[in-house]
This record gives structure tokens, C-alpha cells and sequence, in this order.
């Protein structure tokens, strides 16, 4: 069965005035925030659909304009843990991905989002846990690749990664020909080296780094651990360990240099997990690479405060809308690349 649904959506991008922010500073955001939500409401939104879509057991929502008329579509790979097509995981609901969906569909840009194995309506498609690899990702995108192209309402296809998603989606241009390639949030830096400026910016305290250090070195040599420390439990638990060995390993700059299509990083400056350094590594490794710098845009695609208190309210509230800027600067690169 193929549900469907029709929308009328307007452009709804508010933006998220104030926050933190005092006096001079204040006034100058709301203004320059002001200024771009009206340039994105200009743009007269779209009537699109919606349809659920099958891929053996994979499932996703297939987003696409009313008419029928052939369009570009973008395929969305969400980021690492159990996200789901929109964007969320267990006690997280922010929409992120369902948002962007919807503000690229006003667009007349059509989207693939989809629920990775073993997640949402994909379940049934799960792995063994200590058997799940990075290829296995891989090889799902592609095979959604595939199914997108045997549509007649599909022009051409382009793939955004968010987060761990932007590796995934790098590793799958490499082995098939799309139209452009869209980082967005996306280390530039091997996973250990991210996790560690992550523990380290949360306190961790040193010997426990340490520790951390010692165990993704040796996971990135193939070796399994058995003396993780109770505090790193629930980052290196056996389980997932060999997944992590097809990880670690990867270096995402030196991945992005093997491909060959147009490439679009989209970075935000208060994302405390993905840094602006991750961005630059990216670009340096593609230097053809557009690179859009999004200031207030945190790792979920909001506008958000520094402040980690503060910005991590934002990953559980689903009413926020996306930052005013996202969509524009991914419809152009997909406009200029059709």
C-alpha cells in the first residue's frame, strides 16, 4: 500500500529572535534574522506530496511536487544513532529532517528521506548489531540511488548527509554518478579526533580522554576492547565495537577528495558537536567545494545561542523552525547543478 498525502504549505521560516543576546547585538540579529526570513517567504511556496516509499524492507518518504512534472530530488542520509527519516531519535523530537524536507518541497526541490536499517519503519531490516558496518549504509544509499532513478518524475538526484550521514552519503558518491553531493553538519576530521575535542569540551576529565584515546586506537587497528572503563561504557560497548572498526579508520577529508561531482558544505557556527574547523578540512580536501558558512545554526539545523544549555533545548523542540538561510543555500546548489 502506497499512502499519500497533499500539502499546501507557505513559507514559514521564523527565526529565532533574541536568544542570549543583549543590547546592540540584539538588535542587529533580529535585523539581519528579520531580513532573511522575509527574503525566504518571498518565494512563493509550492503544492507538493507526499508518499511513503518501500526498498525491499527500507522505507522512507518520498517528497515531490503536486503536478507530477519531472524534478530534482535529494536524497537525505540522517546522522549516527538511531535517527530516524525525520530527523529524530527516542526522547528527541526536532524535526530537523522533515523540515528541510517540507522547505526544499515549496521549493519544487523533491526529497527522499529515509528511516536507516533497523530504525522506524526499516526494523524489520536490522542487522545483528556486533554484525552492522558502515558499508552496510553504503550500500542502502546506493540501493535508494537506484530507486530513485527508475522514477519518471526524478530528473536528477543529489545527496545531502547530516552528521555521520555526510560520510555515508561521500563514501556512495564515490561508487555512483549524482548530480551534486551536500554536507551539511559533516566531520572533517576521523571520528576519534571528533569524539576526543568532544570529550574534551565537555570536561571529561584527562585520564579518562586517555583511556578513550587508547581504545579507538586500538579499535582503528582492528583489535577489540575488553577493558573499557564503566564511564566510556556506553561509547565503546562490544556490541558495537566492530562497527566502530569500519569507522575509525575513515578520514572524511581524504573520502571527499575521491569524489568527483559538485560538493556544497553547509556549516552553522553555534554547532558545538561539528566545528567550523571540520568544515575547512572538507573545503581544503575538495577545493571546488562550495563552502556556505550559516551564523546561529546549530548541529540540528536551528538558530540557536552558543551556549550549550540553551542550544540543546533546541533538540527537542519540534516547533522551532529551521534557520531562515538552510534551505535557500541548498535549493541554489541544487538549481545551479540540475
Amino acid at each position: 500500500m502506497v499512502s499519500r498525502r497533499v500539502s499546501l504549505r507557505r513559507g514559514s521560516y521564523v527565526a529565532g529572535f533574541g536568544k542570549c543576546l543583549n543590547g546592540e547585538m540584539e538588535v542587529l540579529t533580529r535585523s539581519l534574522l528579520a531580513i532573511a526570513w522575509l527574503l525566504a517567504t518571498i518565494v512563493p511556496a509550492m503544492a507538493w506530496t507526499e508518499e511513503s516509499v518501500a526498498n525491499n524492507d527500507l522505507h522512507g518518504t518520498l517528497t515531490v511536487a503536486a503536478a507530477g512534472e519531472r524534478e530534482p530530488v535529494v536524497l537525505i542520509v540522517p546522522g549516527s544513532g538511531p535517527i530516524d527519516r525525520d530527523g529524530n531519535m527516542p526522547g528527541m523530537r526536532n524535526d530537523s529532517l522533515k523540515l528541510l524536507a517540507h522547505g526544499l518541497a515549496e521549493r519544487g526541490i523533491g526529497s527522499l528521506r529515509i528511516d536507516k536499517r533497523g530504525i522506524g519503519e526499516s526494523k524489520s531490516a536490522a542487522l545483528r548489531v556486533e554484525d552492522l558496518r558502515v558499508t552496510n549504509y553504503v550500500d542502502d544509499v546506493i540501493s535508494w540511488i537506484d530507486v530513485l532513478r527508475k522514477r519518471p518524475d526524478v530528473s536528477n538526484v543529489f545527496l545531502l548527509g547530516h552528521s555521520e550521514g555526510a560520510l555515508i552519503a561521500t563514501l556512495a558518491a564515490q561508487k555512483e554518478k549524482v548530480s551534486g553531493l551536500v554536507l551539511l553538519e559533516g566531520a572533517g576530521l576521523p571520528i576519534a579526533e571528533v569524539l576526543a575535542r568532544q570529550l574534551a569540551a565537555s570536561g571529561v576529565p584527562l585520564a579518562l580522554q586517555e583511556q578513550s584515546k587508547r581504545i579507538s586506537e586500538s579499535l582503528k587497528r582492528g583489535s577489540a576492547v575488553k577493558d573499557v572503563p564503566p564511564e566510556l561504557a556506553q561509547l565503546y560497548p562490544p556490541t558495537v565495537q566492530g562497527y566502530l572498526m569500519s569507522w575509525l579508520p575513515l578520514d572524511p577529508a581524504a573520502e571527499l577528495a575521491k569524489v568527483t561531482c559538485p560538493v556544497l558544505i553547509v556549516q552553522g557556527t553555534t554547532d558545538f558537536q561539528i566545528t567550523f574547523d571540520d568544515a575547512a578540512h572538507l573545503q581544503g580536501a575538495s577545493p571546488g567545494a562550495r563552502l556556505v558558512a550559516i551564523s546561529g545554526m546549530n548541529h540540528v539545523l536551528k538558530n540557536a545561542p552558543a551556549g550549550r544549555v540553551a542550544n540543546l533545548r533546541t533538540y527537542n523542540d519540534a516547533n522551532l523552525p529551521l534557520e531562515p538561510r538552510l534551505v535557500p543555500s541548498i535549493v541554489t546548489f541544487v538549481h545551479d547543478h540540475s
